[in-house]
């Protein structure tokens, strides 16, 4: 990943600085991710139905079946938590095509950033950090960082007023980031993807998720995929011209694009993330195959960086024997 994250006020803003105020919003967790750290392995197929050529010459868009590896969870650094106190969901990917390429994504339920910077992310970050006396977020620094970053009101209304989906499975999953596809004739065009579940939406409200299991996504996860496979479409979002392709805090008008349907995500199985594949898996967004390539929006730059050191940390702390909640010696999802 790169080191380097922008230029704030102050220095240099590195992957390692955003990481360390991640690390200091909440108790230690070593060997767990720094973000996203509850959560569960899943696996199945990707299967392109050929429309995506149009766009991609990735060779996931026309492989009969693509193997997945993914992984799905909530936001927030404890591990532990309970599901219905994460506000965001998310489902991560590595798509392994039969050429050797890798096609790996982290999506997230929420359908734009609150900042456009890393600069912003790392005030965003500081100002939600708890009060020890209150264990809430300084309103005072909160507001401050508002009136610096006043878009992120928007994501502050998103989060307040969209509802809850009660599963995993019926929630909507989206790229945020744009990043540019190379057709075969060497046409580009900036693309925003989300995964769209075939599971019809069933809300969540406030009294259920006070009385919800601390676990109930997993195991309502679990129970789904008992009476069968889960599936996803993947839609494919094109700009227009003029559209913002390096602003993951502005939303394109979706209802006014060019869309297309590239295929379906079937996932078959799913296990606790501390003995299964996902748990080594490093879901760095930059990893992409030919066809796919980044776009010049720094959101995405550096979370490819942060996921890196995110990864190296977790892995040291695996290797030296100081995570066995995280390593599968805890009996801990």
């Amino acid at each position: 990943g790169q080191a380097s994250a922008g230029h704030p006020a102050g220095g240099r803003l590195t992957a390692q600085r955003m990481i360390d105020a991640i690390e200091g919003n909440g108790p230690s967790h070593p060997g767990f991710r720094r973000a996203h750290s509850k959560g569960m392995c899943v696996e199945g197929v990707f299967r392109g139905n050929g429309a995506g050529t149009a766009l991609s010459s990735a060779r996931v868009f026309v492989q009969p079946e693509v193997p997945v590896l993914g992984r799905l969870s909530i936001a927030g650094g404890d591990p532990h938590a309970a599901d219905a106190q994460a506000r965001v969901r998310s489902m991560a990917l590595l798509l392994r095509s039969d050429d050797g390429q890798q096609w790996r994504t982290a999506m997230n339920s929420f359908p734009f950033f609150a900042v456009s910077t890393p600069a912003g992310f790392q005030a965003q970050t500081l100002a939600s950090r708890p009060d020890p006396a209150t264990g809430k977020p300084d309103p005072a620094k909160m507001a401050a960082f508002l009136k610096q970053y006043p878009q992120a009101r928007k994501f502050m209304q998103w989060a307040r007023s969209a509802p809850w989906s009660n599963s995993w499975t019926n929630t909507r999953y989206n790229s945020v980031n744009a990043f540019r596809f190379i057709a075969a004739d060497g046409r580009v065009r900036h693309v925003r993807w989300s995964m769209r579940p075939q599971a019809a939406f069933e809300p969540l409200d406030a009294r259920q998720r006070e009385q919800a299991d601390a676990d109930f996504l997993a195991e309502d996860l679990q129970a789904r995929l008992a009476q069968g496979p889960l599936r996803w479409d993947l839609v494919l979002t094109v700009a227009a011209p003029g559209d913002p392709v390096d602003d993951p805090a502005q939303p394109w008008p979706e209802q006014q694009r060019e869309q297309v349907l590239a295929g379906t995500l079937e996932l078959t199985g799913a296990g606790p993330q501390a003995d299964g594949a996902c748990r080594d898996v490093n879901y760095d967004p930059l990893i992409l195959p030919t066809g796919i390539a980044a776009s010049d929006d720094p959101i995405l730059a550096a979370r490819s960086a942060v996921y890196s050191q995110s990864f190296n940390r977790r892995e040291r702390e695996i290797a030296r024997g100081r995570a066995p909640e995280a390593s599968g010696r805890g009996g801990v999802q």
